[in-house]
């Protein structure tokens, strides 16, 4: 026999709120290079381990260090580093001009650089992202023209979405980058139907889908996987886990899994995961991901490890909810400061050359401001026509849109 309790729930809480002292001593950090290196068409069976540590390249020296070392060229570092300075220095002009009323909201990246901005580099014209709202690191990567970002970001004239979308919810075919949704998770199952599609019709491309901790909580995140597991399309499944959702810790989505990574075990994926501030580290997981896709081998899920710096967005003061310093006592640090100590590790940089680079890509990101804003921002300027909220829905307008239209003089 058996003493019958009362049922209760459980309801995960973070070790730390507002007020408390910041401490990541839960955080199990291997050393750099410990972490061993599969082979791509190893059976994922035998690669379970990798979903519970975590893939370091960079050690504290600046070194790159271990198996995942040596994916990228020294012109291609040096490269990475301006785009997450790229990044971060439009994020604050961004966030800044919200603040002055030029547009209505605006979501940073501030300590996520690596991640987007890496995963970019291993890819190939023709494959897709289906990104969240803090993956603008793909379009820095890519080459997007920054002057066409900011546009959309003010909603003015040369606004590409012609006003239809939120700030920060851009789009672009050509650079491989699929609208944003404002749905949480509807991303995931698109990536891998675009990715079965582009497979069924015998094209030598894949997709990337993206998702952040807290939304691996909706249906679609378990949806996607199993139609990934079922149909093995050349999609790389990741998930940025910078510790908060809007203001609710990652432990509410993750349960008692231990990790988002081993998610894929219960559908037979090989999950890897990677420290999301170490741009060495993203790059040889993306590879190492896309090497499978392209040979057949089917979907890669991959955790980034990584801490959101800043608040969820313009509209998020996160003091309310956890400790205001815990930012800075982040254990895996700064991804720029990280890659630039690598560089001047390897004889390839300076402090001198950081702060002129660091002036050069102010002086370029100010630039595409003024141009922006000369087009018009939220309250000024040239703005789209009310008419381009009927276009681009119907191949032919049925009636009702026509007569709408019409009532509002279009």
């Amino acid at each position: 026999m058996f003493e019958e309790v009362p049922p209760h729930l459980k309801v995960p809480e973070p070790a730390l709120r507002k007020g408390d002292s910041p401490d990541f001593t839960h955080v199990q950090i291997p050393h750099a290079g410990e972490v061993r290196r599969p082979e791509p068409d190893s059976n994922p069976e035998d690669m379970r381990d990798l979903a519970f540590t975590i893939l370091r390249v960079l050690n504290s020296e600046g070194e790159a260090v271990g198996p995942w070392a040596g994916s990228l060229s020294d012109e291609a570092l040096k490269e990475g580093l301006r785009h997450m300075m790229t990044l971060r220095a439009y994020d604050a002009r961004m966030q800044t001009a919200q603040r002055q009323g030029k547009t209505s909201f605006y979501m940073q990246h501030l300590g996520e650089e690596a991640i987007s901005c890496a995963f970019q580099k291993a890819l190939r014209q023709g494959d897709m992202n289906f990104p969240t709202y803090r993956q603008a690191g793909l379009l820095v990567a890519a080459g997007y023209p920054m002057v066409k970002m900011m546009c959309q970001v003010y909603s003015n004239e040369q606004d590409p979405v012609r006003g239809r979308q939120l700030p920060v919810f851009y789009s672009s075919k050509e650079h491989g980058f699929f609208s944003i949704s404002g749905n949480l998770a509807t991303q995931y199952v698109q990536a891998v139907g675009w990715a079965m599609a582009a497979a069924i019709k015998g094209e030598r491309k894949l997709s990337a889908a993206w998702i952040g901790d807290g939304s691996t909580a909706e249906s679609d995140f378990h949806a996607a996987l199993v139609f990934a597991s079922t149909y093995n399309p050349p999609v790389i499944l990741n998930v940025v886990n910078n510790q908060w959702a809007i203001s609710t810790f990652q432990g509410i989505a993750r349960g008692g899994v231990g990790t988002f990574a081993a998610r894929a075990h219960g559908f037979g994926l090989p999950a890897l995961r990677v420290d999301g501030n170490d741009y060495l580290a993203v790059h040889a997981a993306a590879t190492w991901a896309v090497e499978r896709a392209r040979r057949n081998l089917g979907p890669t899920l991959i955790e980034y490890v990584t801490y959101r710096a800043g608040g969820h967005s313009t509209s998020d003061d996160p003091t309310a909810y956890r400790p205001k310093e815990e930012g800075k006592a982040w254990p895996l640090g700064d991804p720029i400061l990280r890659l630039k100590t690598h560089l001047i590790q390897k004889g390839l940089w300076s402090e001198e050359r950081h702060k002129q680079a660091e002036a050069e890509v102010m002086d370029e990101v100010i630039a595409a401001q003024k141009e922006a804003e000369a087009i018009g921002t939220l309250h000024s300027g040239s703005r789209p026509s009310p008419r381009d909220m009927f276009e681009d829905v119907y191949a032919e307008m049925p009636p009702h849109l026509i007569r709408q239209r019409h009532e509002v003089g279009y």
